[in-house]
């Protein structure tokens, strides 16, 4: 660790690649800062670490080490008093936060997310996941043997919606459309804001029976004119005239896409179509933010990002072509309609 003295990259190579490899710590404080709700906690103004672990019923001491190393990854704020104070950038970690990512930090660090990371060059050894190796089960099902984890998993993908709300609502038009399917929809936090720019939208979330039952104890919180249907979208889909598929295809290798497409195709009312929201390789040269969650896909699970002509290819194997696409700075949004 000698000479490493940030965590910012550096003109010195050698310094921003000992950042890069030490990044784990950061990740895994973040989580530490989220499970202990340190951002909360100093919502109202300054503590010390000790009335914060006092809080938390967490070790003093360890606790004022993490909070000291907040200091240094721009976090928190220190006086005189040994009082801690909440940067903006923490405040992105609190419960109340407009677009929170206490939840992608809690689920980004966990277990489920970790543990086949830490095997990623066996996966790119065999080309398969390790995440079965790691957990006894792959993740979808880990997930539903573990209703905690698919809880705070879909917690986290609700933040990442809020995340990059106007990239999609702003974007994907709804105008005529009378009943829209959220293919995989978790918490449907992205039907919900369509509804916001579309009231007379109505909708479906259809997710597996496990975390449509979780969200049905929440009908209040989905909100007026959006049902929950617990199902298998590898056997069969509610009819509608839209089906939103958003971060779903690339969790799954080319054969499954296209069995999910064709059931869309099955179900999908005369005239309706599809959209898939999903990250795009556009550029092979500078392929951006997707390249790395390709790798997230190849250590969690059995898909991959893909270019616009995999895409063709799924789409013209269900039996549906491309009408349109819009990239914005977070996904694409592709659109589809019977061939």
């Amino acid at each position: 660790m000698e000479g490493v003295t940030s965590v910012a990259p550096s003109d010195d190579a050698h310094h921003q690649m000992a950042a890069m490899i030490f990044g784990y710590w950061i990740s895994q404080a973040l989580g530490a800062y989220a499970s202990l709700s340190i951002a909360d906690h100093l919502a109202d103004g300054p503590l010390t670490a000790a009335e914060v672990a006092q809080r938390e019923c967490s070790a003093p001491e360890a606790t004022f080490r993490l909070m000291r190393a907040g200091l240094t990854l721009g976090l928190l704020t220190s006086d005189c008093d040994g009082r801690f104070r909440a940067t903006e950038l923490l405040d992105t970690l609190r419960r109340d936060a407009p677009r929170s990512l206490r939840d992608v930090a809690l689920s980004m660090t966990g277990r489920m997310h970790w543990q086949p990371w830490g095997e990623f060059a066996a996966a790119v050894r065999t080309g398969e996941s390790q995440a079965r190796k790691m957990l006894g089960l792959p993740i979808f099902d880990y997930m539903q043997k573990n209703p905690h984890v698919s809880v705070e998993f879909t917690a986290a993908m609700t933040g990442l919606t809020a995340l990059w709300k106007s990239d999609v609502v702003d974007r994907l038009n709804t105008d005529g459309v009378t009943l829209a399917v959220d293919v995989g929809g978790a918490s449907g936090a992205l039907l919900r804001q369509l509804r916001e720019a579309n009231p007379a939208l109505r909708g479906i979330v259809f997710d597996r029976p496990d975390v449509a039952a979780a969200i049905a104890d929440d009908l209040e919180g989905i909100g007026d004119g959006i049902e929950v249907v617990g199902g298998d979208f590898f056997e069969a889909l509610p009819a509608a005239d839209l089906y939103l598929l958003k971060l779903v295809l690339h969790d799954w290798d080319d054969e499954s896409c296209v069995k999910i497409l064709r059931r869309c195709r099955e179900a999908m009312a005369p005239g309706g179509r599809i959209a898939v929201i999903d990250f795009l390789i556009e550029d092979a040269r500078n392929p951006g933010f997707a390249a790395l969650m390709d790798l997230n896909m190849l250590a969690m699970a059995t898909g991959k990002e893909r270019t616009v002509e995999d895409f063709d290819a799924l789409l013209a194997n269900a039996d549906l072509r491309r009408c349109g696409l819009q990239t914005t700075d977070s996904y694409a949004i592709i659109e589809a309609v019977g061939a």
